[in-house]
């Protein structure tokens, strides 16, 4: 804890410095809605914002970033200058995320210049399914391969997982072991390997890790497509 002590004004003044300017060497996130309807668009880091169809709409993020995560809120409802109610994704009731989204909602995560200075991104479907969604390396960038999931799951939602809005993962509406994975090691179940089978990219469950983990070099930069 002594270190602490030692903090300087100076310090702290760099710190917020980093935070509020971009450096160049940020990595950019190009989100499209490519949907029929009007989504709303969120991003940690990033916030929020309404995406009408084909509307664009650009963040960054620094590499080293951990924990970054990309989606789309549906049947959502404008209660107030910064109040966004959703039925799907909702991120507690904000327009501008701080924080993530409540299931069912399809993800693109990602964890920028980790192991090797890769970059590792998924489409999740682990807190389930709102909208089909596309996760790729932006053309010429020396990278090539991303996750897709083209279905639309809410079509083909099994009874038990179906939800306002989209269509649940199992360990939200089951909330046991064998579909949370909450301690050791788990496998496949019924339910993972029926949204697999039509969205063979994206993570089932999660323990999906060998099918459903894309890398490119750190530098890339991404396009996440809302209904690709």
């Amino acid at each position: 804890m002594g270190h602490l002590k030692s903090f300087s004004m100076h310090s702290l003044l760099l710190v917020i410095a980093s935070l509020v300017f971009t450096p160049t060497n940020a990595i950019t996130f190009t989100i499209k809605n490519n949907c029929s309807t009007t989504v709303w668009g969120a991003a940690v880091p990033g916030g929020g914002r309404q995406m009408d169809p084909g509307a664009i709409w650009t963040v960054t993020a620094n590499p080293g970033q951990t924990g970054g995560r990309i989606w789309a809120r549906t049947g959502c409802t404008v209660t107030g200058p910064n109040g966004l109610q959703c039925n799907a994704g909702d991120c507690g009731g904000l327009l501008q995320c701080t924080g993530y989204g409540t299931p069912p909602n399809t993800l693109a995560e990602y964890a920028l210049k980790q192991f090797n200075n890769l970059d590792f991104f998924d489409i999740s479907l682990v807190d389930g399914f709102n909208v089909p969604m596309s996760f790729l390396p932006v053309s010429g960038s020396g990278c090539s391969r991303g996750p897709s999931c083209s279905a639309n799951l809410n079509n083909e939602c099994p009874a038990p997982l179906r939800a306002t809005g989209g269509c649940n993962n199992p360990c939200t509406v089951f909330r046991t072991n064998m579909y949370c994975c909450n301690s050791g090691s788990c496998g496949p179940t019924d339910y993972s390997m029926h949204f697999k089978s039509r969205c063979p990219d994206a993570y089932s469950y999660p323990q999906d890790d060998a099918t459903s983990t894309f890398t490119c070099p750190t530098g890339t930069n991404y396009m996440v497509t809302f209904c690709p």
